[in-house]
């Protein structure tokens, strides 16, 4: 190769000298001649793509004549006056490559510490940087490359590379900050072509003057800001106070281009997803060429900055680095965690307990993200009342604008109920024709206890075992989760028959394949046939939720069905946890069964945070329970809650949330299925879409419930920014319901950060 360099450089260019590699990712040489002036060769390779070159030149002199006073690494025309030269060698392969200006100054980072002076020259700079290149306009520039900033979640993966668990920790968290709060901006910021590589060897200082711009080989098109922040990085490596030292650059660099306020938000997330990046392709070059010193410079100063980071909120950090601007970031966050816990205390009843061994308060939600007092974001697999996601932008705007118009009770006439119940009905099968309005599924599930048993005349209920419809007191006395758990009485009331659970994994019969579900609605028969009372009706999750995210067995509900039929009874299926497309299959989960309830019950999903349940029911039912006392609820069915629940279906419908879930938790279920291989203390896993359980238990064989270790792994999850919780007649089964909206990335995140809490787990036994 040196040999072809030499030639090259006297056929083209007329120069002759010595040749040495410089350091970096390239082939970058430097040629100094006899008369001691030096130039830089920098050779193409087969990546290089086309145009690429021409795009460097156009920034290098957009720069060199905005006159920014710095160095600059400018072409210099071999003799035909092209911009590249070439050469075909003697074994017939073309070597191409352009000679530049060399550039003289110290890199930034061999004169730490920067003085107040250097960092805001640097600021100063930057701005004027990205305002010149502004103007040019290239289509090449609209390209991608490792290093590019907006695509780093693409790195995310790659954290499997990083062998310390401590460090993926690390990495999780800064991807996690980089897609929870950055990403989601990029798209609405400014654009125009940027440097795209500002570390602290690319800057070149000379008597602590910035003196210098190198490498203009990852120009890009991208937000401006991603300028900034990736200077940020790499420039407040060696600084004692970095994000003090980045606040003087932000200030200096606000006072020639003005940040708005996203772009403020985003630059700490950016500058952590820079330096994760960093530390993961260091990881994977070492093992390429662990000798090449050049390619691990940043490495080590990269990690001790994240692990810094890491202990900082984004709110904190964004107040940090704003400091020296106008801009006023998390201005009014109100009360803390501690603060308000202190309050509730006084003024909330003590059984309204918070979620959590610490518990969290939350600023704002978005999608599937919700952020904490500290800003930082939360990976919510646990809120299935925020179906389509936290503040839906369609559904708020649903909700303002008719509540700017008309809102009234259903005693009067308006186009939203109507048009809503024939859109929720046009789901359900064609029998399930007739809508009652309410305010949430414990109102929905009391008001389908009344229509069975005025319907039927009777009072008995057939419930299932672990079950949970409601707070109120008649639904507390059918629900065996709340009567049979802590401050229940204990037993059932008279009037209530408990049928066990079709649970395949602890059940009477479980693994008997086929015959099971037959075999469990049996049961039912069995209850039936030794009652000295007819009954009124069964009621019925589709799915246990509150009993351990439990699957029933294929023909478990049509069996049931006959048999509470045969009885003279009514069926109704608590859809209020499952519904809305959740199980991926099917809009509503008891069509998994192949049966048609009586009464379907709905609630939480409906409004995605607004209160709304419903009952609906087939018009001949409906009739028998007019009977002249009137049913009124004076919110439900409300034009507000209309509207919401209008913008909710038309969501699941424009973004294919049902889809959605169907392959998100194919892909969940299977992560989940290979950590059951691996850690013992997972006993099984079930789900079906978007409704998964993971049961914990000591010992595989007599199924020891493994209570203690689900609180525990729950709060270790919570601690690296993933939000569960624990369910189950043991509460040992982790439940896991999250938005509907959330994404392939949320799913392989969670399955690598369980993986890793699960192991520590194991290694601090």
């Amino acid at each position: 190769m040196p040999e072809n360099i030499k030639k090259l450089l006297e056929i083209e260019y007329g120069l002759s000298g010595d040749i040495s590699r410089l350091a970096g990712e390239n082939e970058n040489f430097l040629i100094r001649t006899k008369n001691n002036t030096s130039f830089v060769l920098k050779l193409a390779c087969d990546q290089t793509i086309p145009g690429i070159p021409e795009i460097e030149h156009l920034a290098v002199e957009c720069l060199f004549k905005a006159g920014l006073g710095i160095s600059l690494p400018r072409v210099i025309p071999a003799r035909s006056g092209s911009m590249e030269a070439c050469l075909l060698t003697e074994d017939h392969k073309q070597i191409r490559g352009r000679l530049l200006e060399f550039v003289k100054g110290k890199a930034w980072r061999q004169s730490p510490p920067a003085s107040i002076e250097q960092l805001e020259t640097l600021g100063r700079l930057i701005a004027r940087m990205d305002m010149a290149m502004s103007g040019i306009v290239h289509a090449g520039s609209r390209r991608t490359h490792p290093w590019d900033l907006t695509q780093a979640a693409r790195h995310r993966p790659e954290i499997s590379f990083i062998q310390d668990l401590e460090k993926r920790r690390i990495l999780e968290w800064a991807f996690h900050l980089y897609t929870a709060i950055a990403l989601p901006l990029l798209d609405r910021l400014p654009r125009s072509l940027i440097h795209g590589d500002l570390n602290d060897d690319n800057i070149l200082v000379d008597n602590s003057r910035v003196c210098g711009i190198l490498d203009f080989g990852d120009c890009l098109e991208n937000p401006v800001v991603c300028d900034l922040a990736i200077a940020l990085a790499y420039h407040t490596l060696d600084e004692e106070d970095p994000l003090e030292a980045a606040a003087i650059i932000i200030g200096a660099f606000h006072q020639v281009r003005p940040l708005s306020a996203d772009e403020m938000n985003v630059i700490f997330p950016l500058m952590c997803a820079r330096l994760a990046v960093s530390v993961i392709i260091s990881a994977k070059r070492r093992k390429i060429d662990p000798l090449r010193e050049s390619w691990f410079v940043s490495e080590q100063r990269a990690w001790q900055k994240l692990d810094a980071f890491s202990a900082i909120g984004p709110a904190q950090a964004a107040i940090l680095l704003a400091g020296r601007t106008n801009l006023k970031p998390y201005e009014n966050r109100g009360a803390s965690a501690m603060e308000l816990l202190k309050k509730r205390r006084k003024l909330i009843a003590p059984s309204i307990s918070p979620s959590y061994e610490k518990p969290l308060k939350f600023l704002h939600g978005k999608g599937q993200y919700l952020f904490d007092y500290n800003g930082r974001p939360f990976l919510d697999l646990y809120n299935n009342v925020c179906h389509v996601g936290h503040c839906h932008p369609k559904v708020v705007e649903a909700g303002q604008k008719q509540m700017a118009k008309l809102n009234t009770n259903t005693r009067y006439l308006y186009d939203g109920l109507t048009e809503y119940a024939e859109r929720l009905c046009d789901t359900l099968p064609r029998e399930l024709d007739t809508c009652f309005f309410v305010n949430s599924g414990t109102e929905a599930n009391e008001l389908a206890l009344r229509i069975a048993r005025t319907c039927t005349g009777q009072k008995d209920m057939l419930v299932v075992d672990n079950a949970y419809h409601g707070h109120t007191t008649s639904m507390i006395d059918i629900s065996p989760y709340k009567f049979m758990g802590k401050g229940g009485k204990g037993e059932a009331e008279p009037w209530v028959h408990v049928v066990p659970a079709a649970d395949g994994y602890r059940g009477r019969f479980k693994g008997q394949g086929k015959d099971a579900g037959k075999a469990y609605g049996d049961e039912i028969e069995s209850i039936i046939d030794v009652l000295s009372t007819p009954v009124a009706g069964f009621i019925t999750e589709s799915l246990l939720s509150c009993g351990g995210q439990v699957i029933p067995p294929e023909g478990y509900l049509e069996t049931a069905f006959r048999h509470v039929r045969n009885a003279g009874g009514l069926c109704i299926t608590d859809e209020v946890q499952t519904g809305f497309g959740r199980t991926g299959a099917c809009f509503w989960a008891f069509k998994l069964q192949d049966v048609v309830p009586d009464l379907v019950v709905m609630g939480k999903p409906m409004g995605n945070g607004h209160p709304m349940g419903a009952v609906i029911t087939r018009k001949e039912i409906a009739d028998i329970f007019a009977n002249g006392m009137e049913f009124f609820s004076t919110f439900g069915g409300n034009p507000v809650s209309c509207a919401i629940g209008l913008a909710v279906l038309n969501v699941i419908k424009e973004e294919e949330l049902q889809k959605n879930a169907k392959l998100i938790g194919k892909r969940m279920m299977e992560g989940l299925y290979t950590l059951k291989g691996k850690h013992d203390l997972i006993g099984d896993v079930r789900g079906l879409g978007l409704f998964m359980g993971i049961e914990l238990v000591n010992n595989r064989k007599t199924l020891d419930p493994a209570a203690r270790k689900a609180h525990e792994l729950v709060n270790l999850l919570k601690s690296q920014g993933i939000l569960v919780g624990t369910d189950g007649p043991f509460n040992n089964v982790i439940k896991i319901k999250p938005p509907m909206v959330i994404t392939q990335e949320d799913s392989d995140m969670f399955i690598r950060v369980l993986d890793d809490c699960l192991t520590d787990m194991e290694n601090s036994e």
